[in-house]
């Protein structure tokens, strides 16, 4: 008989307690959004020269057939918090498409400023808009360079040279 009356009473607690970590959760991303509420992005240079040959690469779930790297050189960490650099996309034919973006890691977004035609020539994205960093975007390789080193939680992942040994030693 107890069993059947603590059940409802450990059932109810935990629903108690999932709700509350619901609400810190959100209570921080909400925080985590206002704290700069005057943020600017720098003004964003246009898409760097980049190397096919020289790529660290970005690892990817087994079952994306695609490589992805990024060219060292191009990689940058702005004053504003942005990580910048261009992704190359080499398919299993060999064909190359590249993708200048920026990640903000303090809001978990992804911008693409540009990327590159089938014959190389960088494509300007018009009007370019941040959008968030999760594995619903249609590639993930933003979120992979994320988790593999461009950012340490919601800072970036200090310094382009940083970034980049951490990329090298997985």
């Amino acid at each position: 008989m107890p069993e059947t009356t603590t059940k409802p009473l450990r059932h109810t607690l935990s629903h108690c307690l999932l709700l509350g970590l619901a609400c810190c959760t959100f209570g921080a991303q909400a925080q985590r959004l206002v704290d700069n509420p005057d943020w600017q992005e720098t003004e964003v240079p246009a898409p760097p020269k980049f190397d096919a040959k020289r790529l660290v690469s970005v690892d990817m779930p087994p079952y994306v057939s695609v490589a992805f790297g990024i060219d060292p050189a191009t990689l940058a960490v702005t004053p504003d918090g942005i990580v910048r650099y261009v992704m190359v996309a080499v398919s299993p034919s060999g064909s190359v498409t590249a993708f200048y973006e920026g990640i903000r890691c303090t809001t978990g977004e992804v911008k693409s400023y540009a990327r590159t035609n089938a014959s190389g020539v960088w494509t300007l994205a018009k009007a370019p808009q941040w959008r968030g960093i999760n594995d619903r975007q249609p590639s993930k390789h933003a979120l992979a360079l994320a988790q593999q080193g461009a950012c340490e939680g919601n800072a970036t992942g200090g310094s382009a040279a940083q970034i980049i040994r951490a990329l090298e030693r997985r």
